[in-house]
């Protein structure tokens, strides 16, 4: 491409997607899945990470209907909070929470000797029990979360779940993988903030879209 080019978002746009789709080659991804799997890999330039996405059969319809209905979205840390676009969540009206830096779960967790992702979801799943839960750093949030569900405390829309690491990242997502509630996730370590991030603006953007 031109310097002039890459001055273009929508030439960028132009070019991206037909290179992704070739270099990805074949895949079980639905048209509807696709987009977020586009996405996830332009935001990672990793197409193993890509390959590795793993969605419920609702989950794309139960995160567009929750993101049309203003449905909270509830990050387990600010980097995820910050990334999600709130201009395409503007005309839903979702606002986006995160608690892990709140006074009190800093408290109780120290009081109870937990992690604070921990207590940031035993907060969430009180004030937001139906809210579209996006896990992208900490396995013990998503551990939690996937406790507070299993026990009928939490009743999450929809889990966005790829938490990055060595130690509980794997294994945090292949519980989520077991439950049954719409989810969004990858196998293995890789994850992270802004994956969590690509995969909630890619549904806000379809959200957006008319009905086809």
């Amino acid at each position: 491409m031109s310097f002039k080019e890459i001055q273009n978002p929508q030439a960028i746009e132009a070019k991206r997607l037909p290179i992704i789709t070739e270099e990805l080659g074949p895949h079980s991804f639905t048209d509807r899945e696709f987009p977020v799997v586009q996405r996830v890999i332009h935001a990672s330039a990793d197409f193993d990470l890509g390959r590795s996405l793993v969605f419920h059969p609702r989950a794309i319809t139960a995160g567009i209907e929750a993101i049309r209905a203003g449905t909270p979205i509830i990050a387990d840390v600010q980097m995820v909070a910050v990334g999600i676009s709130a201009a395409r969540l503007a005309r839903f009206g979702n606002a986006v929470r995160v608690y892990i830096g709140d006074a009190d779960v800093a408290a109780n967790a120290q009081a109870q000797s937990v992690t604070r992702a921990i207590m940031a979801m035993r907060k969430a799943a009180q004030d937001a029990p139906h809210g579209i839960y996006v896990i992208g750093n900490a396995p013990t949030a998503l551990l939690e979360l996937i406790r507070l569900t299993q026990a009928g405390v939490a009743r999450p829309s929809l889990i966005v779940g790829v938490p990055v690491g060595f130690v509980s990242a794997a294994e945090s997502k292949e519980q989520l993988m077991a439950l049954d509630v719409p989810f969004i996730a990858n196998r293995g370590r890789k994850g992270g903030s802004t994956i969590a991030v690509a995969i909630v603006n890619a549904l806000a953007i379809l959200a957006g879209q008319p009905e086809s």
